[in-house]
């Protein structure tokens, strides 16, 4: 099978990464005798500083040309401590979105049994726990117009918008997924106090007839806020907009002990980006320090996502499951042991496949 995939390494730690990530996906092609064929493109603060656009037409054509986008991470503090500055990386990120058509954003979030000890909570309440946030990604606040601030900068206002087929494609996506789980769909809105949460609230309502398998429960987003620390094991597949799950997504992440964990797919009407959850990390960029295994599990969901490759997607797992068995980790969850660096991390899965 030919794999086409376009790699855009991005800010700081991201190409440290990505190039351990691509490393994972070179051996696997090998292992599995796939033609793995791939491009480089520059996107974020590193686009603006070649080109003066974080997000280039060049780079949005190879995505376009491209069956799936291996994507690092976006940001830099040049940019983040200047409020004035009128191109920022993330503008990239969104145009990506907007244009690629990302319409939802799938969150896994697993525990690993050697990395429940670095959890904030009790390991009674996140051990076993294994749910998908799945967060639509192209509408909502982050995109609705008006946007912006009176003309003497006193008042600023965004808009949130979204249509009843934005809604009621990304709630039939989460049913399809809860389908495939424990046919569990916790729909997470504000419909007490906002219109928009309450048309996402009418739709879901409607698609819920036609899922009978599925078991189909309504949450306000303050009460799932605390239901993902209070009782995160009784979560199967959850949606939500995009603003709400921005915020649930980053705190779900934390209860698994380490955000270098958590991979993320965003599934595209283009083409799908898989991408690490954490970020861009500038104080490590360039140390070889970087915890590579968020990229790499992206790389599994690639796979799986994209290629529909399920026996490719697993054996990546069970290598990083084995990196973690060994203890070949970075300094972040190396819990006291010895530290190895991304490079070793990166190179030590690559040889297991191998």
């Amino acid at each position: 099978m030919k794999l086409k995939i376009a790699v855009l390494p991005g800010d700081g730690i991201g190409p440290e990464i990505v190039a351990q990530a691509l490393n994972v996906a070179k051996a696997i092609c090998k292992k599995f005798k796939h033609e793995l064929v791939y491009q480089e493109a520059p996107v974020g603060a590193t686009a603006i500083d070649a080109a003066g656009n974080p997000y280039p037409d060049e780079t949005h054509a190879l995505c376009m040309g491209s069956d799936a986008v291996l994507f690092g991470a976006i940001g830099s503090p040049k940019y983040d401590n200047n409020p004035a500055a009128k191109v920022r990386p993330e503008q990239g990120l969104l145009a990506m979105r907007k244009q690629l058509g990302l319409y939802a954003n799938i969150r896994p979030v697993t525990t690993f049994p050697s990395l429940i000890h670095k959890s904030p909570l009790r390991t009674d309440l996140v051990e076993g726990a294994d749910f998908m946030c799945i967060r639509e990604l192209t509408g909502g606040i982050y995109f609705g117009r008006p946007q912006g601030r009176s003309e003497d900068g006193e008042t600023a206002y965004d808009t949130c918008v979204y249509t009843a087929a934005e809604i009621e494609r990304i709630i039939r996506l989460a049913y399809g997924y809860a389908l495939k789980r424990r046919k569990k769909l916790t729909v997470v809105d504000k419909a007490n106090v906002l219109a928009t949460s309450r048309l996402w609230r009418q739709v879901a309502q409607r698609l819920e007839k036609e899922y009978p398998e599925v078991e189909t429960e309504y949450m306000f987003v303050d009460n799932a806020a605390m239901q993902i620390i209070q009782l995160p094991k009784r979560f199967d597949v959850m949606v939500t907009e995009n603003m709400f799950g921005d915020i649930l997504t980053d705190e779900a992440s934390v209860i698994t002990g380490s955000l270098g964990m958590l991979p993320s797919a965003s599934i595209g009407v283009h083409t799908s980006v898989f991408e690490p959850i954490h970020g861009s990390y500038p104080q490590a960029a360039g140390k070889d320090i970087a915890n590579p295994l968020a990229a790499i599990l992206s790389v599994a969901l690639m796979f799986e996502y994209a290629f529909d490759l399920q026996a490719e997607a697993d054996a990546v797992r069970k290598a990083v499951d084995a990196s973690l068995d060994e203890k070949i980790v970075t300094e972040d969850i190396a819990a006291g042991g010895k530290a190895y660096k991304t490079s070793e991390v990166g190179k030590w899965i690559t040889d297991y496949l191998c």
